[in-house]
C-alpha cells in the first residue's frame, strides 16, 4: 500500500506541475457567475480542470473524479478530488492568493494531496503515514502545526460561504466571536491554502463550514500529517463530504471547538429550544 501511495502521490505531483505551468502567468478574459453573483469561474477553471482530468484518466482509469467544475464520483469509495482553482475570486482579480488542490480520497480518509499556489510559487504535498512537505522558494521543508496553546495567542484563518447574503448558517457570528478571543483572525480566500499554511504552522487554527470535499481533503491530510487535529466543527471525526472542518495543533483544538459551540448554543432563540 506504501509503494502504491508513493506512486499515486508522485502521479499527483505531476499533474499539479502541469496545471501550476498552464496557470502560473494567466488572466481571465472571461468572469461568470454560477449559483450567484459571488460564485465565480473562469474559462481558466474550466481549461485547467479539463487538463487534470485527463492525465488523472489516462494514468488510473479505475480510479474516477469528483471535480468542482465537472462534477462527476460523488459516492465512490475512492476517487479524486479536483479543484482547479480553489480562490477563482481572488485569481479573477489578480490576487495571487489561490491554489490547484488534489486529493486521493480512500474508504478510510484522504491517503494522498497536493496543492500548488502557481502565482506565489508554493507547493505542498503529503501522503497518509508519510508525512506533509512544502516548498515555498527556500527547498523542501517537512510541515509541522505550530504549537501556541492559548486561544488569545493564536491566529485564527477563516472563509465565508458564496451565498453569505442570504444562507442563515454564514459564518458572521462566529467570525465576530473570534475576534474577540483569538489573537488574531484572518480570511485568504483559499480554504486550501488556509490549511496549508496551517499544516505549516503559519497560521495557528482553521474553522469553516459549508465547503466542498475538493476544498479540504488535501490540506485536512497535511494537517494531519504535521501533528495536528482536523475534526468536524462539533469535534468529532472528520469527513471530506461533510464539507467542514476545525484544524488547529493540539493546543488549541479542543478550545476553537468549544468556542463554535458556543457561539452555537447563543444563536438559538427560545423558540428554537422548545
Amino acid at each position: 500500500m506504501t509503494a502504491e501511495l508513493d506512486e499515486l502521490l508522485s502521479l499527483a505531483r505531476t499533474v499539479a506541475d502541469e496545471a501550476r505551468a498552464l496557470l502560473r502567468d494567466v488572466r481571465p478574459q472571461r468572469v461568470e457567475a454560477k449559483r450567484n453573483p459571488r460564485d465565480l469561474v473562469t474559462e481558466w477553471d474550466t481549461r485547467a480542470e479539463e487538463l487534470i482530468r485527463a492525465r488523472l484518466i489516462a494514468a488510473t482509469p479505475e480510479i474516477p473524479i469528483l471535480g468542482e467544475e465537472g462534477g462527476g464520483a460523488v459516492t465512490a469509495p475512492r476517487r479524486w478530488l479536483v479543484d482547479p482553482i480553489d480562490g477563482t475570486v481572488n485569481f479573477a482579480h489578480g490576487l495571487p492568493i489561490w491554489s490547484v488542490a488534489l486529493a486521493l480520497e480512500g474508504p478510510d480518509g484522504v491517503e494522498v494531496g497536493v496543492v500548488t499556489a502557481p502565482a506565489l510559487g508554493w507547493t505542498f504535498w503529503g501522503r497518509r503515514g508519510g508525512g506533509a512537505f512544502a516548498d515555498r522558494g527556500r527547498g523542501v521543508e517537512r510541515l509541522a502545526v505550530s504549537a501556541v496553546d492559548a486561544l488569545e495567542r493564536s491566529l485564527l484563518v477563516t472563509g465565508f460561504p458564496s451565498d453569505r447574503a442570504t444562507a442563515k448558517v454564514n459564518n458572521f457570528a462566529e467570525w465576530e466571536h473570534f475576534q474577540r478571543v483569538a489573537g488574531g483572525c484572518r480570511r485568504l480566500g483559499s480554504a486550501s491554502l488556509d490549511l496549508c499554511l496551517v499544516a505549516a504552522g503559519a497560521l495557528d487554527g482553521y474553522w469553516e463550514r459549508g465547503l466542498s470535499p475538493w476544498d479540504i481533503a488535501a490540506g485536512a491530510l497535511f494537517v494531519e500529517e504535521a501533528g495536528g487535529i482536523v475534526t468536524d466543527t462539533r469535534g468529532g471525526r472528520f469527513r471530506a463530504a461533510s464539507g467542514e472542518a476545525v484544524a488547529a495543533g493540539g493546543g488549541i483544538h479542543e478550545a476553537i471547538v468549544h468556542e463554535l459551540a458556543r457561539v452555537g448554543r447563543a444563536a438559538v432563540t427560545p423558540e428554537e429550544s422548545t
